[in-house]
């Protein structure tokens, strides 16, 4: 009878932990789900700020063809990334094409003038910011579910139940901003 109860206490206790690691999982999983939600957000409203852009240099550039092409090919790709990985290689090649693209605008001194342009600049500059915090975000939440489910006890729960690693959002190469200056050359 002794073994009885015993037993019913292992299977009890084994309940809960599974039930309690359960329950972190889903908890961590889905604050690294609402983390990748912010960056996609993020680089959605970047992308949606690149034609205007690209409009108002075209306007002062159009003989610049080659740098307006790279830069929607570049925001094509990174609208259709489907994976946190993609999406970061995607957003360093938009980083790049657009740092083309204000290279060229600074060869117009009325284009860098413009109100429509600054307006512009200062909104990419503000949406550059909130990747850089949502980045952030994502990250930490993905290693804290990554460290969970590769932990025990949650390690016993996570893979039986379907838990698997998320990917970090990375910027590759170096992690500083591009430094833009549309100062005047002297």
């Amino acid at each position: 009878m002794l073994w009885l109860w015993i037993a019913i206490g292992v299977v009890v206790v084994f309940g809960v932990v599974v039930a309690l690691g359960y329950n972190r999982l889903v908890r961590l999983r889905n604050e690294a789900d609402t983390g990748w939600a912010n960056i996609d957000v993020q680089l959605q409203r970047r992308a949606d700020l690149i034609p205007n852009l690209v409009e108002a240099v075209r306007g002062y550039a159009a003989h610049e063809r080659g740098v307006f092409d790279e830069v929607t090919r570049a925001r094509a790709a990174l609208q259709h990334a489907g994976t946190p990985g993609a999406a970061a290689e995607a957003n360093e090649g938009l980083s790049v094409a657009l740092g083309r693209l204000f290279a060229v605008a600074e060869a117009y001194p009325d284009l860098k003038a413009s109100e429509n342009f600054l307006q512009l600049q200062d909104d990419l500059t503000d949406t550059e910011d909130k990747i850089s915090a949502a980045r952030r975000y994502y990250n930490s939440t993905v290693m804290h579910f990554n460290t969970a489910i590769q932990s025990i006890p949650w390690l016993v729960v996570a893979r039986p139940l379907g838990f698997r690693d998320k990917e970090f959002f990375s910027a590759d190469g170096d992690t500083a901003p591009p430094q833009v200056s549309f100062s005047a050359a002297t």
